[in-house]
């Protein structure tokens, strides 16, 4: 195991490096100007461009940055959204909101999806298997902007339940939950929906097996030969999904958080591109390709923990 995970972390950074190099040559690329103020006369211009290496060939300039990255820990700073700061600092600051939106997105989401799958399989071909699959498939087609604006116009407008916008100044409990109760249902929806689907395949497709009929002639119920037997047998698979599900909450966060203004590193990339502050956009890129190689990582290992018939590093 020691050697797996080792293996797995060198694996991860060297993917994270090219990652990182692809992302600043395109970054870099880009037609818009980081110095396109009308009123900047061109001299100050030159000397500024001078200063961040950006006069000479681009792999100089990877040079400067990754040397900036090694040796200083220095990612830059930022242009135009917050002129003059070290990046990582404004990226620190935004962090913990997001990364609070996404975590309780996710474990909101596996129980509810869990529950939900479990429940359509048990009941499968009834009234409940039918809902929860009308629902599945609502939840699915449906991006989570869309349930966001639509339960920030229902839910606000209509009936002033929650307020409109995130309060960053929220000091109690209270206010906290209710501010961020709207973006975190936009949030799960997608994938409580997601769990719920491929648990209820796996489930049924289980439930047809030889050891759970062999379960089933012991004296347990139907109900109790899934939850003891087979509902672990599918959690194996049902890793497979969670990975692409965390990611893709926190890439509709990007939009979320723009929709309920919320101070997070979402709204802040979509600035950064719009904006064309370059050292902020190639900094959240990599924080968000950071958090998902992690998660791919944590996956891996959490494979050999849940069946441990599963021998990690391809052991004899």
């Amino acid at each position: 195991m020691p050697k797996y995970i080792a293996g797995r972390i060198v694996a991860m950074i060297i993917t994270l490096f090219i990652i990182m190099t692809v992302a600043f040559c395109v970054i870099r690329l880009m037609p818009m100007n980081i110095f396109d103020h009308p009123d900047m006369p061109h001299t100050v211009r030159i000397m500024l461009e001078e200063k961040l290496h950006l006069d000479k060939p681009m792999y100089i300039q990877y040079f400067y940055f990754l040397r900036g990255i090694v040796m200083d820990g220095d990612w830059g700073t930022s242009i135009k959204l917050r002129p003059s700061l070290p990046v990582f600092e404004v990226i620190v600051v935004r962090v913990p909101v997001t990364m609070m939106l996404n975590v309780i997105s996710l474990f909101i989401s596996l129980p509810i999806g869990i529950i939900a799958g479990t429940v359509a399989a048990i009941k499968q071909n009834k009234a409940a298997d039918h809902v929860i699959s009308f629902l599945v498939v609502l939840f699915i087609s449906i991006p989570s902007f869309v349930f966001a604006s639509l339960m920030q116009y229902l839910l606000t407008y209509v009936w002033p339940i929650f307020p409109t916008l995130y309060k960053p100044s929220a000091s109690t409990i209270p206010e906290l939950f209710m501010s961020i109760t709207l973006p975190v249902i936009a949030l799960a929806l997608g994938p409580i929906a997601t769990v719920a689907r491929y648990l209820r395949g796996e489930l049924i497709e289980t439930m047809s097996s030889e050891f759970l009929l062999l379960a089933r002639t012991k004296g347990l119920t139907h109900t109790q030969a899934i939850v003891r037997h087979a509902f672990r047998n599918s959690l194996v698979p049902l890793m497979n999904i969670i990975v692409p599900m965390f990611t893709g909450i926190m890439g509709g966060s990007l939009v979320v958080e723009s929709i309920f203004g919320i101070p997070g590193m979402g709204g802040m990339m979509i600035s950064a591109i719009n904006t064309g502050d370059h050292p902020m956009t190639i900094a959240i890129l990599l924080f968000y390709s950071t958090i998902s190689l992690t998660t791919i990582l944590i996956m891996d290992i959490s494979y050999g923990l849940l069946d441990p018939r599963i021998k990690m590093g391809g052991g004899k």
